[in-house]
């Protein structure tokens, strides 16, 4: 990190379709996705007036998968991660796109507009009512547990 400067951003939204699931050519999985995220405010009439903003989205490795299994359209999350911008040209024009590289998300409850039976629901040795995913790897380096070795709550 550099002295003075901080690329951290982090939202609450929901998700507007099912993440789209894909591998690189060495093999890392790739989660892209885009949550929305509403701001109210109060025109000069005095009538509230929603605007919604849409953010790109992707998450890698074991936190693409979780993604890939476990989100769907309208689910509610928490994203912590740094914004990226990739610049490319096309026919002559430069373009620009801003997404969120996430180093960690949470499932913070039900879709949006759910019925009863869409609910998210926690194993029951869960404290509380959400599910963090990190794409950072833990203390590996004289672990000799695989993925099966591993007990997850899910």
């Amino acid at each position: 990190m550099q002295k003075g400067s901080i690329n951290r951003v982090i939202l609450v939204g929901y998700l507007g379709s099912k993440p789209e699931f894909a591998q690189t050519p060495s093999g890392t999985n790739v989660a892209n996705f885009s949550i929305a995220t509403t701001e109210s405010r109060r025109n000069s009439e005095g009538i509230n007036e929603d605007r919604t903003e849409w953010h790109r989205c992707v998450v890698f490795g074991r936190s693409a998968e979780i993604a890939q299994n476990y989100l769907d359209k309208g689910s509610l999350i928490y994203i912590e991660g740094r914004l990226q911008t990739d610049s490319w040209e096309k026919d002559g024009i430069k373009r620009s796109s801003t997404k969120v590289i996430g180093d960690m998300f949470t499932m913070i409850g039900p879709k949006q507009n759910s019925r009863s039976n869409e609910t998210f629901t926690e194993p029951v040795n869960e404290p509380n009512n959400t599910e963090t995913f990190s794409n950072k790897a833990s203390n590996t380096s004289n672990s000799n547990n695989t993925e099966d070795d591993i007990d997850l709550p899910f």
